[in-house]
């Protein structure tokens, strides 16, 4: 999950100040994590202890305020009775990779990304979404290639991912929907060389910057693992409390 809290992290800079070009500086001093990680983090927790995941969103968004959460999910995280709001925003995806490194067979990521998903997105394609990232993180670190992922993810799905981001760039805006940020996402990861060039295409597309970069960055460290340098620096950014729960969560899973 370190991957996805990186993209985040470099894309931070970006969300409102979108960039198209593969051609920019990759940790800059402005850089900071978002609601992304935020709740990265809590996913991670929540497998690592009771599995109650509306707990723990509250509970890490409470404690992390001011990261940029969405309206509808800033009201939900003050109520004393959470209830899922019917939403298909991106916010189910971007929180979903620890589901994707926990779990070793399709029927427990699909399971798991549904539960993780459901406290807030239970509309089908938040559903969705939180599933084909999660499904796709799977598939990249059992070391399915990157055809056999596409026509995995697209025939499961329905996403479009036959597009190119040359195709993809020229009209691309900000989407906060999932079925508007995960097929990109899933496309940035399948045209990219390693994991850097993974995230600096991810926010070449402009639009919801730090939300594409944290979920390419999360199927590309599945499939290419993340170099020493650049895993070292983007922890540089991130609170004590995250990084212990990225080295409990890595213990618990190998």
């Amino acid at each position: 999950m370190l991957g996805a809290m990186i993209g985040d992290i470099v894309g931070s800079v970006y969300e409102w100040d979108n960039i198209q070009t593969t051609d920019f500086e990759f940790f800059k001093p402005t850089c900071f994590f978002t609601d992304d990680t935020v709740l990265t983090a809590a996913t991670a927790q929540a497998l690592l202890t009771d599995g109650d995941y509306a707990r723990a969103y509250q509970d890490f968004s409470r404690r992390y305020p001011g990261r940029g959460y969405g309206g509808r999910f800033a009201r939900w995280i003050q109520q004393e009775n959470p209830q899922p709001y019917n939403s298909w925003g991106n916010g189910s995806a971007m929180r979903v990779s620890p589901v994707g490194f926990a779990f070793n067979t399709v029927g427990e990521v699909l399971a798991e990304a549904e539960r993780s998903a459901r406290v807030t997105h239970n509309h089908p394609e938040g559903i969705k979404g939180a599933q084909a990232v999660a499904l796709a993180i799977l598939l990249a670190r059992q070391g399915v290639d990157k055809v056999e992922i596409k026509d995995e993810i697209a025939g499961r799905f329905g996403y479009d991912l036959a597009r190119t981001l040359d195709e993809i760039r020229p009209a691309y805006s900000f989407n906060e929907s999932c079925q508007g940020t995960v097929p990109e996402a899933i496309i940035d990861f399948l045209e990219s060389a390693d994991f850097e060039n993974a995230i600096r295409l991810a926010i070449s597309l402009g639009g919801d910057s730090d939300t594409l970069a944290n979920i390419t960055g999360g199927i590309a460290e599945a499939y290419y693992g993340i170099p020493e340098e650049i895993a070292e620096k983007g922890k540089s950014y991130l609170p004590d409390e995250f990084l212990e729960i990225i080295y409990r969560f890595i213990n618990a899973v190998k």
